[in-house]
């Protein structure tokens, strides 16, 4: 057994490949998942739960098996199994005489700061109250721009938000594959790591390992350590807290950016791009300066005041991301010329390596 740092808080996330692996929520898994997060409560663990499954409890209440791709459908399927699915977890809980509570998040509650920290605080109240939070997108009024695509992700933002230890994700394999074996410890996700992914396609999920993988990179980034593993792995949730080795451990980086630079670089959509010349890359990178308008060589996309944009040289390399102080229009007139303030100030610019 390995020992780490004592978990307080961990984030689960359990998706629909083992939530309801025949189309229909396992309610003895939801069960066992209820129970782990009892028994970890009152060891004084607090958990997350960010679950799937709303979509898939809307086409099993109508007796449909395979998922639409008409986001309209899926908007209204979601809509009427987000019930469903919430009543199976509270039936649970209230067994153990526990409450839960549901939080349904868009990219659009990360991207404006004052959601994500009004986020923050109802989730930091509810597990102050003793209340776990079930977690899920918003897939009802969800469209292709505020749409995570999965929960893997969401699950990396949600323990970034809370500060937890440790996220947990729950797979419907052992977790991540080198040939026939896993692998036990990754200390880095770069290249090397990510071919090891094999996309698999399936219908009634939007995951896969290589959104995992991105989930994972994510939240070690933030500090958090990662563990992929089988779903059904029986006390999977205590064996992870307690640092058994189970399925593949990422293992989280020592030096992380300040929480405003990390909610820049994790829950900030990108909207654009600003090509900078060589005298600008020197000054953000090795300098520590704020990005001024007469470094700006080329401007791509449609963004406003105070969107996230991608820097990168005339080669077309990403040195970073920052938040702009000025929208689009007025940076491609102003190309070349110096503006009355900075374009991206040093405190809102993150460079490549915390979100890359």
């Amino acid at each position: 057994m390995k020992h780490y740092p004592l978990t307080k808080r961990i984030v689960i996330k359990v998706g629909t490949s083992v939530l309801a692996p025949q189309g229909k929520i396992d309610s003895r898994l939801v069960s066992n998942i209820v129970k782990e997060i009892v028994d970890l409560d009152r060891k004084n663990v607090k958990s997350v739960l960010v679950s799937s499954g709303a979509i898939v409890s809307g086409m099993s209440l109508l007796g449909y098996k395979k998922k639409p791709s008409d986001i309209k459908l899926l908007q209204a399927y979601a809509s009427l199994g987000q019930v469903v699915l919430m009543n199976v977890y509270a039936y649970r809980f209230k067994r153990h005489r526990k409450l839960c509570a549901q939080v349904l998040l868009t990219w659009d509650d990360f991207n404006d700061r004052v959601r994500y920290l009004n986020a923050r605080h109802t989730i930091e109240r509810l597990l102050n109250l003793g209340i776990v939070p079930i977690i899920n997108e918003n897939d009802a009024v969800s469209t292709e721009e505020i749409k995570f695509g999965d929960n893997d992700t969401l699950s990396a933002l949600v323990s970034d938000l809370i500060r937890a230890e440790l996220l947990l994700i729950l797979s419907d394999v052992e977790g991540l594959f080198c040939g026939k074996e896993v692998v036990k410890t990754v200390e880095n996700i770069d290249d090397q790591i990510m071919k090891l992914v094999k996309k698999r396609i399936s219908p009634l999920t939007a995951g896969g390992m290589g959104s995992k993988l991105k989930a994972a990179k994510i939240a070690t980034q933030a500090g958090i350590r990662v563990i992929i593993a089988n779903g059904r792995t029986p006390k999977v949730i205590s064996k992870a807290v307690k640092g058994e080795s189970i399925g593949t451990l990422f293992l989280p980086k020592r030096e992380i950016e300040r929480a405003k630079r990390r909610w820049i670089a994790f829950g900030k959509k990108i909207k654009g791009k600003l090509y900078v010349d060589e005298g600008a890359k020197e000054a953000i990178l090795y300098r520590g300066k704020s990005l001024l308008s007469c470094g700006i060589v080329k401007v791509e996309g449609e963004f406003s005041k105070k969107d996230a944009v991608e820097v990168l040289d005339s080669q077309g390399k990403v040195l970073g991301c920052g938040l702009v102080e000025y929208n689009s229009t007025e940076l491609m007139q102003a190309k070349g010329k110096r503006l009355d303030r900075e374009v991206i100030h040093r405190d809102n610019f993150v460079k490549r390596g915390v979100n890359w």
